[in-house]
């Protein structure tokens, strides 16, 4: 089994009968480049403890024939740019076959399809050649299982869900024990086609043989004896069946005819109908009679079954919570019959995965539990608090019952995690359900978009949710489309600025900035699509790739005899949380012939968000290549002094902003302060945004080290900074 392959394997626990039988993934495509990367990715490849089998198909025409003979298929790979195949296909699964649990992955080299269409057709995901090879291809696949998997396993409680309320409703409505006796001889007369005359009768299985028990329940010429005990029964094939099926434990045939089903024993008490029918002959007939009595049997063992399954499927017994599903329905409910003044609120804990990365699985269920205790005590009676998601909670209540910064408070005392405090923070993000009929699911996904804003912009804060916040969603999901196929068309690229000292005016660096050129040739700042990309996790294969270029402009440098001591390259917090970052980083120099003080890798203080521990050991390995690092934009996030001085690092970077503010009176003490800092913790300072020379100098005054700037060059293009950097090597040094 593939490497690869062992860690989706661990994840489900409990595989699907899709699992149990092996997966079919259908690959469509006439290329035969991903023919053979499918081959070699997917053939003997065991996922979620189940095997791939693997279809091809390099037309349309024999994909249609394989969909046709093979309906279990649980990924189809698609794609659109072969030969007469399209969208056409995905129709045809869909909607022809009804194939609605498939997964399908479209592989195109063109502009990804428009929104309206993936959602029609429930595309799963859109990927480009390159994103295919056997180890990307692996895990595109795995996700679509997942996916695959989840569908089916809803599916099928559904369809038993129905099963069982379909079989016994009229059983499980009754509310008394005499109803549910009622009901069972009106059924066992419908399944015979008998009229309704019959009994049942209860006894304590601790009394003696002979007292028989007593009728519970009658119907028909027998109603009247409902309530009297069997043995004071006038003499009658009914009465001697129903004895006899008591003191066996076993159904009764009458050679006359009629029935006596023996129901089972529970909380002592043995049960037994009878129904007067014609004499059953057949075995079939008495096989049918075997099967209604089993389940009758289990539905007397089990009349609190629906409302189990009901909690299964709508209570989170991990926090003791109601769920996602159940929370919807009451938004839903709560919407539709126009209740004013409410407040649907979410509250996400902030930093859940990494601390249940570290600290473990165990440590993090506890962790929940002690949060939705604190959240139950902080709500009034009445209010409905559900566990929505993995970390998240939501709340729905009138205004005055759900006020979200109360909420927020609650968790300001630690919480007991196994008797140990532990310090956590909430997000929120909340919605005002409207005078308007509105889907709960709509109302829900609302709430979700102003938490994910607050989680971006305002953490541990809460956010009310806006219109605008809904069209900017739309917009992020499509800058999002357009990246991917920026990046397939190979629209982004690398500039270089370069980075001098100060005092000497001797050229010590070069940062690496990622840029991004649409075609028509408008360029898209990097605040945009950068965000963009580490929300949607782009962000980690699209780092390597900078890491990469980077690393080739470095060698080629060095090569031509005018490469400053250090390439800096920027690093998100997703690249940090990646255990294969380290390994990444080494590959590049390995590859590039470089050593570890070539390179510089810049970060945040938004790597705050990271557990210490997990950061300080990253760092520290790399560091310990040779490796310096730097903290970009220092003084515009919210990282604390004293986490600044535990982390391995080496230079400070001013933020542009409090440069800027230099040409104004009073403007210098942010960036004078920044510079006493990184000085008094032995780090290197850089200012960030120099443009004139008066900047310069009051920075040199200052005793800042190093800068960057339009006043000392603007970035360029690898062809138009290595013509600069030889200009430089031809010229004097410049000074300041």
């Amino acid at each position: 089994m593939p490497a690869s392959a062992s860690a989706p394997a661990r994840a489900s626990a409990i595989p699907t009968a899709a699992a149990a039988r092996g997966w079919r993934v259908l690959v469509v495509d006439g290329d035969e480049d991903v023919q053979t990367a499918a081959q070699a990715g997917l053939q003997g490849l065991v996922l979620f403890g189940a095997p791939v089998t693997l279809l091809q198909a390099r037309t349309e025409a024999r994909a249609r024939a394989v969909l046709r003979q093979q309906r279990d298929l649980a990924v189809v790979l698609l794609g659109m740019d072969a030969p007469h195949t399209g969208f056409g296909l995905v129709e045809f699964l869909r909607e022809g076959l009804a194939l609605q649990h498939t997964r399908i992955v479209l592989r195109t080299e063109q502009s990804a399809p428009a929104l309206e269409q993936l959602l029609r057709y429930d595309i799963a995901d859109c990927r480009s050649k390159a994103e295919l090879a056997p180890p990307r291809l692996q895990a595109t696949v795995a996700a679509a299982l997942r996916a695959y998997e989840q569908l089916c396993n809803a599916e099928a409680s559904r369809r038993s869900l129905e099963r069982i309320v379909q079989s016994g409703t009229a059983l499980l409505e009754q509310t008394s024990l005499q109803a549910f006796a009622g009901a069972v001889i009106a059924q066992l007369a419908a399944v015979l086609d008998v009229p309704e005359e019959g009994m049942l009768c209860l006894r304590d299985a601790r009394a003696a043989a002979q007292e028989g028990g007593q009728v519970l329940a009658a119907a028909g010429r027998f109603a009247g004896l409902a309530g009297q005990p069997l043995q004071a029964l006038p003499a009658s094939r009914a009465a001697q069946l129903l004895q006899r099926a008591l003191a066996q434990g076993a159904n009764v045939y009458g050679a006359q005819g009629g029935v006596a089903l023996y129901m089972g024993r529970r909380d002592g008490q043995d049960m037994a109908v009878y129904v007067q029918a014609p004499r059953l002959r057949s075995t079939a007939d008495r096989q049918l009679l075997d099967v209604f009595c089993a389940n009758l049997r289990t539905l007397r063992h089990n009349r609190d079954l629906l409302e189990r399954l009901h909690q299964s499927a709508y209570f989170d017994t991990q926090v003791g919570l109601p769920n996602r599903a159940h929370f919807i329905e009451k938004v839903d409910a709560c919407a539709r019959r126009g209740a004013r003044h409410h407040v649907l609120a979410l509250l996400d804990i902030d930093d859940f995965s990494a601390a249940n990365d570290v600290m473990g699985h165990r440590f993090g269920d506890r962790l929940l539990a002690a949060v939705a205790r604190r959240l139950a005590e902080a709500l009034a009676p009445g209010v409905l608090l559900a566990r929505v998601g993995p970390d998240t909670f939501g709340a729905l209540g009138t205004t005055r019952q759900v006020v979200p910064q109360r909420l927020l408070e609650c968790v300001r005392q630690p919480v007991l995690v196994d008797g140990v405090p532990h310090k956590v923070t909430l997000t929120c993000g909340h919605v005002l359900l409207p005078h308007a009929v509105e889907a709960g699911a709509d109302l829900v996904k609302d709430a979700t978009i102003a938490l994910k804003r607050a989680k971006r912009d305002h953490r541990g804060q809460d956010l009310r949710y806006a219109e605008q916040m809904g069209a900017e969603a739309r917009d992020r999901a499509l800058l999002l489309s357009e990246l991917r196929a920026a990046i397939d068309d190979a629209r982004l690229y690398l500039v270089y600025q370069p980075q001098r000292d100060l005092r000497t005016g001797a050229l010590v660096g070069l940062e690496a900035l990622l840029r991004w050129r649409t075609e028509d040739g408008r360029v898209v700042p990097p605040d945009r699509f950068i965000p963009v990309a580490e929300h949607s996790g782009l962000i980690v294969p699209l780092g390597q790739w900078v890491l990469a270029m980077a690393c080739t402009t470095m060698r080629q440098m060095l090569d031509a005899g005018c490469a400053p001591g250090r390439m800096a390259v920027n690093v998100s917090v997703a690249q940090l949380r990646d255990p294969g970052f380290f390994d990444t980083v080494r590959a590049a120099l390995a590859d590039h012939g470089l050593q570890g003080r070539h390179l510089e890798l810049e970060i945040t203080e938004s790597v705050a968000v990271l557990p210490t521990q997990l950061l300080e050991a990253t760092l520290s390995v790399l560091r310990a290549e040779g490796i310096t690092i730097a903290i970009d934009d220092f003084g515009t996030g919210y990282s604390s002094l004293s986490y600044l001085e535990r982390l391995p690092l080496d230079r400070i970077k001013i933020d542009r902003g409090f440069v800027r503010q230099l040409r104004e009176a009073q403007g210098a003490r942010i960036a004078e302060t920044v510079t006493q800092l990184g000085r008094k913790l032995g780090l290197q300072v850089l200012a960030e945004g120099i443009e004139d020379a008066a900047t310069w100098q009051a920075l040199v005054d200052m005793g800042c080290h190093e800068g960057q700037g339009y006043h000392i060059a603007r970035p360029m293009e690898r062809e138009a900074l290595l013509a600069w950097l030889q200009r430089e090597a031809a010229a004097e040094p410049a000074v300041a």
